[in-house]
């Protein structure tokens, strides 16, 4: 009877050390498998060399018309004999679909920037401006930082901005509920330009941590749950909308 009891502690304690190894292993796994990085599957990301493509912002036809939709955009630049290869609303916009702060179109100021307080994502501060010079630069940076100059081609302001330097804005929270479609703008190290929009609802910690880990030093948001993207070379093409400014990318 002694020797059967020992025994049978003997396996309890084995069993007890079994299931201990088993919980550090799968531990092991779960770390190994969750690094913390965003799923790249989660975005729809186009990626552009300004100076290998014509990157350009739209808003109004020849005829002073509003284009409005991703589908007619893409009519507009067929009519131009050109082919569009990517294109995303680019900014928020008034009732009348008026841009929301600073427009500029062909070096031309439509609309000026927008530096007072309100509510709403595009008044939270730090906002910024996404341009293009005409040397084919593209900058993301804050509206505070942002100067006039006739060397700039296109430019949109919105908000908020989600990297800052470096650094994801503080005002976000991992442990935010407060999810939506999603889409924005940043600018690598080697001056390429990341267009990104989420293919579900994020919320902005989750967004703007994309940005950070693809290098971005600055990155903005540009709108939310209205947001489309024509990407024909990944399958996905949305032609509705109803929007203000948009970004194409034609070749």
């Amino acid at each position: 009877m002694a020797d059967y009891i020992v025994q049978h502690r003997h396996r309890r304690l084995y069993t007890q050390f079994s299931i201990a190894q088993l919980m550090v292993g799968i531990c092991l796994m779960l770390a190994s498998c969750n690094t913390g990085k965003s799923n790249t599957a989660d975005f729809i990301t186009y990626i552009a060399d300004p100076k290998k493509v014509d990157i350009r912002l739209y808003w109004k036809d020849d005829k002073g018309q509003l284009i409005n939709s991703l589908g007619r955009l893409r009519e507009y630049i067929i009519s131009k004999n050109r082919k569009l290869v990517f294109a995303a609303n680019a900014g928020m916009y008034k009732p009348d679909h008026a841009p929301q702060g600073l427009f500029i179109r062909n070096g031309h100021t439509i609309v000026a920037v927008d530096s007072g307080s309100g509510f709403g994502n595009f008044y939270l501060k730090p906002n910024g401006i996404f341009y293009i010079t005409r040397g084919k630069k593209a900058v993301v940076c804050r509206t505070a930082s942002f100067r006039y100059d006739p060397d700039v081609l296109f430019a949109t302001q919105s908000g908020p901005m989600m990297v800052v330097e470096g650094q994801i804005h503080d005002s976000f929270r991992a442990s935010s509920t407060s999810l939506n479609i999603r889409n924005g703008v940043g600018v690598l190290p080697d001056g390429r330009i990341v267009f990104a929009m989420s293919a579900k609802e994020v919320n902005f910690y989750t967004f703007a941590s994309y940005f950070k880990e693809l290098g971005c030093w600055n990155a903005l948001y540009l709108d939310g749950f209205v947001s489309r993207t024509y990407l024909p070379e990944k399958n996905w093409e949305q032609f509705d909308g109803d929007f203000g400014v948009m970004i194409g990318v034609t070749e």
